[in-house]
This record gives structure tokens, sequence and C-alpha cells, in this order.
């Protein structure tokens, strides 16, 4: 605990906990957006290297609670129908996370935040795009390269999957599934990236392991609400809110 507080200060660690409880629950309620909120909102408190590191851990273990919620035999299937996306996107997420701590922070903002807005306008404004089944190989290296560079950066890579998912025109259930085996994956990598670059480290893990307990716990109510409530309402409000997250971060990256 000590070590924790000298990181940041309580009030800092008190917003950061109430961040990722609300991160959580978006998640568990669409399948995606925590690490994206959760390094926008923390970001927002404290250096984004520290909020980095604060969503590695919750966003591993929460991604492998989606990933098999419906079962193994489930999450093995998703995992072999988009092994080409999961190759290309660990490698470009490798690659990216090791230069998380030499492009300096208010590029990296915009560079995320940028394409995260444009991302939620398109969705709110009923762009749906279509990929074709003989298409869907090219689509998934493209895809996967662009959203592993996107995760190696910040530790999220939701909107690039998700509008590829949409436009694949996924079954809801199947693609909260998919978003969870695919980013459960890329969580794991992104980890042992960060292990490497430094970003994850003994002073930094006290603060990583202090944002799981309200990450799951904000993902089982978010659950509970994808179960029983019209799920469509609740992705037009997740969309809502990753407008303003977006905007947030282009915002910090254009003031410094």
């Amino acid at each position: 605990m000590d070590m924790l507080f000298t990181l940041l200060s309580p009030a800092a660690l008190f917003a950061c906990l109430g961040i990722t409880l609300f991160a959580g629950t978006i998640k568990g309620m669409v399948g995606f957006a925590m690490p994206l909120i959760m390094i926008s909102g923390m970001g927002s408190v404290i250096s984004p290297e520290l909020a980095l590191a604060g969503l590695l851990i919750p966003t591993l273990v929460g991604n492998l609670w989606q990933g098999f919620r419906q079962g193994v035999r489930a999450a093995l299937a998703s995992l072999k129908a988009f092994r080409l996306f999961i190759i290309v996107g660990g490698v470009m997420l490798v690659i990216s996370a090791q230069m998380v701590r030499v492009i300096p922070s208010q590029v990296m903002f915009i560079l995320i935040g940028v394409p995260v807005t444009v991302f939620t306008l398109l969705q709110l404004w009923g762009w749906r795009p279509r990929i074709a089944p003989e298409h869907e190989p090219v689509a998934q290296v493209g895809v996967g390269a662009l959203a592993g560079a996107m995760g190696g950066f910040s530790g999220t890579w939701g909107p690039p999957t998700v509008l590829f998912l949409t436009a694949l025109d996924t079954p809801k259930r199947d693609q909260v599934r998919i978003q969870g085996v695919l980013y459960a994956l890329g969580s794991v990598v992104l980890s042992g990236a960060h292990v490497g670059s430094g970003v994850l480290r003994w002073e930094t893990l006290p603060f990583a392991l202090a944002t799981l307990p309200p990450a799951l716990l904000g993902m089982w109510i978010g659950f509970q609400l994808q179960d029983r409530v019209d799920q469509r309402m609740f992705q037009r409000a997740t969309l809502i809110v990753l407008i303003f997250a977006g905007l947030n971060l282009i915002r910090r990256g254009m003031m410094g």
C-alpha cells in the first residue's frame, strides 16, 4: 500500500477506481471499450504511462472471462476463425509497444483520439460497411495490423475490431465472445510487451492489481444488463460515451 501511494495520491486512486468500475460496466454490456475509457479517464488525473500500466491486468483477466463465458469449445472456434487477425495483430502490438516510452504522450493521445472519434461518429450516423466472404482474409490482415498498432500504443484495440466484426454482420452474442477471445490473446501479448518496455514493473504492479476488483465488479454488472436489457440502446449510449472519450484524448494531445 505504501508503494501504491508513492505513485499517486489517495484522491487520484479513488478517481481511477471509479473510472475502472464504469469502464468495466460498459465492457460487460457491449464487449469492448474498457481500456479505452480507462486510459482516457485515468489519463486526465495521472500520467499516461501509469494509466497504461493500470489497465493491463484488468484487461487481461476481463477478456479471459468474456471470451470463455460461453465455454471452451465456442472460444476455440472463434480462435480458429480469426487466426490471421490474431497473428498479424500480435506482431504489430509487440512492435508498437516498444515505442510507448519514445513517442511523446501528446502524440499518443492524438493517435488514439482521432480514429476513436471518427469510428464512433460513423457508427452513430449509421454507416455499416460490408466485407464479402472472399475478402475476409485480406481484411483480417489489414484490420489486425491496425488494431495491434493501436493496442501497443494505448492498450486498446477495440474500435477497428468492432468495425470489422460489424462489417461481417456478426450476431451480437458471437460478436461479444469473439471480441473477448481476440482481446484476451492481445492482452497476453500486450502485458508481456510492456514488461519488456518497462511500463509494467515492480513499482507499477500494485496499481495494476488495485484496478482489478472494480473492473471485474463492473463487468459483472454489465453482463447482467446485457442479458436483460435491449442491447441496441446500450450500444448507442456507449458510442456517445466513446465520443467524449475520444474528444478528451484529442484535447489532451493538443493542449499538452
